[in-house]
């Protein structure tokens, strides 16, 4: 099964995420298939620091591919504001 998750990069207490496609018994920031953005939460004006391929998630969707549960999260967060 196809996931589209976050991969862990940065350093300690300074967090940042890749947006990956990989299947699901890869480890977190194990091998992926394809990056499609990236995620920073922690940021100087405190805002999430969002950016994602549209087209290639959708595609993925379309494919099969799910959302993990906080990534889903944190994308219904930014759609509200």
């Amino acid at each position: 099964m196809i996931k589209i998750r976050l991969a862990l990069n940065g350093a300690k207490k300074k967090p940042f995420y890749n947006i990956i496609v990989t299947d699901k018994r890869n480890p977190r920031n194990g091998r992926f298939i394809e990056k499609i953005g990236f995620l920073n939460s922690i940021t100087k004006n405190k805002k999430k620091n969002i950016k994602i391929n549209m087209e290639r998630l959708k595609y993925w969707k379309k494919t099969g591919a799910k959302l993990s549960k906080r990534l889903e999260h944190s994308m219904k967060k930014i759609n509200n504001k």
